[in-house]
């Protein structure tokens, strides 16, 4: 099973912690969050667009997953030196995240992003840089 991500869901995933835009969506989330955390060798494809995250983006919300994250997406490709169309396992984009980030890139790569206050993706690029494993969401 190959799980196609956009750029700066690479980053998402490693702060959920289980918040969302709707029950839906945090299903569809934590699945995925929970088949990379504990299958690190679980295939990922880098697409631009709409990925497996925004399938279950609620149809009632102002839907920016074709509008305002592209110059997101793109910046923390760049930032981890990745393409799309590119595949590898998570647990590689996880060594990328580990030698190319700190925390603190966070609150600059992802300054328009309503997730960014709350710090938990900051955490999970600490947790990964420290050779840590995320936690399962709601532990």
């Amino acid at each position: 099973m190959t799980i196609r991500l956009r750029g700066h869901h690479l980053l998402c995933l490693l702060g959920y912690r289980g918040m969302g835009y709707s029950d839906d969506f945090c299903v569809n989330m934590t699945a995925i969050y929970e088949k990379l955390r504990s299958e690190p060798e679980t295939d990922v494809e880098i697409i631009i667009g709409p990925d497996d995250v925004c399938k279950a983006y609620p149809p009632d919300k102002t839907n920016h997953c074709v509008g305002t994250v592209y110059g997101l997406d793109a910046n923390v490709l760049a930032k981890l030196g990745l393409k799309a169309g590119e595949r590898g396992s998570w647990q590689a984009i996880c060594d990328r995240v580990a030698k190319t980030m700190v925390p603190e890139d966070i609150s600059h790569l992802c300054l328009t992003c309503p997730w960014e206050k709350y710090g938990v993706c900051a955490e999970g690029v600490g947790l990964i840089v420290e050779g840590k494993p995320l936690p399962k969401v709601g532990a």
